[in-house]
């Protein structure tokens, strides 16, 4: 473990550039927790949002954009590559997964993930990262309560995302949040998958 750790990070050290953006979006999740962790609610639909609001985002969504904008006004239109793919699904039950894949990445050069290279290992993971768990609604919020994350530091917290529908797309935009002494907002592009 120590060696995986010890590869990683002379391997994050090795791409800088690269890597700085990745790692910018990864602290930003972390830092995200810390600007959104509420008292977990009632995890049931909250008051103000009806049954057709529930039934638009029941579904699976597929990723179409994703961009940042900085509290200067300097905005990042491709914070995960060009071409990033994502799929996020809402189920009526309540339950939520979100995946997004980084445009870009390599396969390992061994099929075993185990005896493939540390430094290919860390960039695997540097770009790529799910979470799931619950999810509740309240008026333009939809809250992720996350059990289940490939950053451990996410789980048992409670992401909160803006929401806006938009003929079969739905628009999701975190709250600001500091990145790298940086305040920056997210905001996620989906479409219905049919």
């Amino acid at each position: 473990m120590i060696y995986l750790h010890t590869a990683a990070h002379e391997f994050l050290m090795r791409q800088e550039g690269k890597l700085k953006q990745l790692l910018s979006v990864l602290i930003f999740l972390m830092m995200l927790t810390a600007s959104s962790h509420t008292q977990r609610p009632d995890l049931t639909f909250a008051g103000d949002v009806g049954a057709q609001t529930r039934d638009s985002l029941v579904g699976a969504w597929r990723l179409v954009s994703a961009s940042s904008v900085a509290a200067s006004g300097s905005r990042n239109d491709a914070p995960y590559g060009s071409a990033p793919k994502g799929i996020l699904t809402y189920t009526r039950e309540g339950r939520m997964t979100a995946i997004i894949s980084f445009s870009g990445r390599k396969p390992l050069s061994k099929a075993d993930l185990f005896s493939a290279p540390a430094e290919e290992r860390a960039e695997a993971f540097a770009t790529f990262f799910a979470y799931a768990g619950r999810y509740s609604l309240s008026g333009d919020k939809v809250t992720h309560h996350v059990e289940i994350s490939s950053v451990e530091n996410l789980v048992n917290t409670d992401l909160v995302r803006f929401i806006k529908f938009e003929d079969g797309r739905i628009r999701l935009r975190t709250p600001p949040a500091p990145i790298g002494g940086t305040t920056q907002t997210f905001e996620l592009v989906w479409e219905r998958v049919e």
